[in-house]
């Protein structure tokens, strides 16, 4: 593989399993060192770490609780302790729980707000203060229920149209600062989340696989490759996109 990231320094929030432990692996494998970010599977990051240590790579696992405000800064000061300055974020971390109407409860929200949009802002801030001079790039994973917007998804395809809106705001607000801001949207990815939430088989993925224009969901790599090349030069020219990874469903 063409190492389009030597050198680099990348943080990956959520990243001890499913699609941030396959974008941690994707970016060390291009050449960059991770900073492997979880908040409660010490033994699950130590797992992606000892990975990537094993093919040659470079990374370390990084405590924190994103929707935590003193954690946030932790995490990033661990990540510039152990690398230096900061050239990739990869704001993965997020939680969904799906609820109909009348199931929505202030916790319900809180609990998907304060980490999927208000912990996404507070790392994106605290790490943009320890970016390389010479810019670099953001990547938020959204999700495709953002433009899909299924039934009995309120809070989390509002945060998700939350995460693309600030995507786009981001993307201009940091322009100047040569950081670049765009959006992964994946669709149903076959990840421990989803199987355990037992989501992987039934009637969830019978919808989504009959609606699905190439017919099938979606794996990992697929999500890490976008990722890949949003925090590559080859998307050098590219900020304030939203990327699709959905079969094309929209």
């Amino acid at each position: 593989m063409t190492k389009r990231l030597e050198g680099k320094v990348a943080l990956v929030t959520g990243a001890s399993k499913g699609i941030g432990a396959e974008i941690s692996a994707r970016l060390a494998a291009e050449g960059a060192a991770v900073a492997v970010n979880y908040s409660s599977s010490k033994q699950a990051a130590d797992r992606v770490v000892a990975a990537i240590i094993a093919k040659g790579g470079k990374a370390v696992a990084v405590h924190g609780n994103l929707a935590d405000a003193k954690d946030v800064k932790s995490v990033v000061a661990e990540t510039v302790k152990a690398f230096g300055a900061i050239d990739i974020l990869v704001n993965n971390a997020g939680v969904y729980e799906f609820a109909p109407l009348e199931a929505i409860t202030p916790e319900h929200f809180h609990k998907h707000f304060d980490l999927n949009v208000l912990g996404l802002l507070l790392v994106s801030g605290e790490a943009a203060k320890h970016f390389n001079a010479n810019g670099g790039s953001i990547i938020n994973i959204s999700s495709g229920v953002s433009t899909i917007a299924p039934a009995n998804t309120a809070v989390y395809t509002a945060t998700k149209a939350s995460v693309d809106a600030i995507s786009s705001v981001l993307s201009k607000e940091l322009a100047p600062r040569k950081i670049r801001v765009n959006a992964v949207n994946p669709g149903m990815i076959a990840t421990e989340g989803v199987v355990s939430a037992g989501l992987h088989e039934g009637d969830m993925r019978n919808w989504i696989e009959s609606t699905t224009p190439l017919g099938r969901i979606g794996k990992v790599e697929e999500i890490a490759a976008a990722v890949a090349f949003f925090a590559s030069d080859d998307a050098s020219y590219v900020t304030g996109e939203t990327l699709h990874v959905t079969g094309g469903l929209r």
